[in-house]
């Protein structure tokens, strides 16, 4: 079973911004092209997580086209969760420090409650150590086999019950200094820490859910027997244009937990 997250649309590459519109294909309508720029502009870090972008006018007169071009630009991004308005202030750079959307990742739910959210866990870091990627690793985060990976294995307990047993692998260039103090200690979500610390922001992901069982390692760290069925989550997590930045394997208990996604 394959669960997809919004789809982010491609930004165009250029350093100038009425050169992009004009070489990008005639068959992709306006809008689009300036919703590229913009996300080129994201992605370059020209304005940051939870700041104010232009406004619509400002950004009409930048890139020469009409307000009305660049609202449905802006709509879309903001149904990609890449950008929030916010009525009588203007359009803001999403960032995974905003309470609605700060644990959009995590869909594990408790059978009774609210939904489960990694600020109410206690994380335990059981190594967070830097390593040579190998195929399997680097595949799918775009590197070359044998590029240094930070990898972090860790434990999320809720209410005394270790509850998800993960492994991360992270570009070992894009995240240099990470330590297993910050994944342990920051007050918010690990992703509002890596967009904080690092300046690389999540943006979609992509799952992969099976059911599995543990080998003898996992079911003592998560406090069941080898027979209890788990689920298995590999999520592999973009920034902006398509980039992976973080490969994520899960196992989780759900004798008390279900997993649970809206699809539109």
């Amino acid at each position: 079973m394959s669960v997809q997250a919004t789809p982010l649309a491609e930004a165009t590459t250029t350093t100038r911004p009425e050169a992009a519109v004009l070489q990008t294909p005639a068959f992709s309508p306006l809008y689009q092209q300036i919703k590229g720029l913009i996300l080129q502009s994201l992605q370059a870090g020209e304005w940051k997580p939870g700041e104010l972008i232009p406004s619509e006018m400002e950004l009409a007169l930048r890139y020469k086209v009409s307000q009305g071009t660049v609202r449905k630009a802006i709509d879309e991004l903001a149904a990609d969760n890449l950008v929030n308005r916010r009525q009588g202030k203007g359009t803001f750079v999403a960032t995974h420090s905003e309470q609605q959307v700060q644990y959009r990742f995590l869909q594990l739910h408790p059978d009774v409650g609210q939904q489960q959210d990694e600020g109410r866990a206690q994380r335990h870091v059981l190594a967070c150590r830097r390593l040579r990627a190998t195929a399997q690793i680097s595949r799918p985060l775009g590197l070359r086999s044998g590029e240094s990976v930070l990898h972090v294995r860790r434990i999320l307990t809720f209410a005394g019950t270790p509850t998800i047993l993960e492994d991360i692998w992270l570009p070992g260039q894009a995240f240099k200094g990470l330590t297993a103090e910050q994944m342990m200690h920051y007050p918010g979500p690990t992703y509002a820490m890596l967009e904080m610390e690092f300046g690389i922001r999540m943006v979609r992901a992509e799952e992969k859910l099976r059911a599995v069982t543990p080998d003898a390692q996992q079911a003592e760290l998560l406090h069941v027997d080898t027979c209890t069925p788990l689920l298995s989550v590999e999520r592999l997590s973009y920034t902006y244009n398509d980039q992976p930045m973080e490969l994520r394997r899960g196992l989780y208990r759900t004798d008390s937990h279900h997993y649970r996604n809206s699809l539109s």
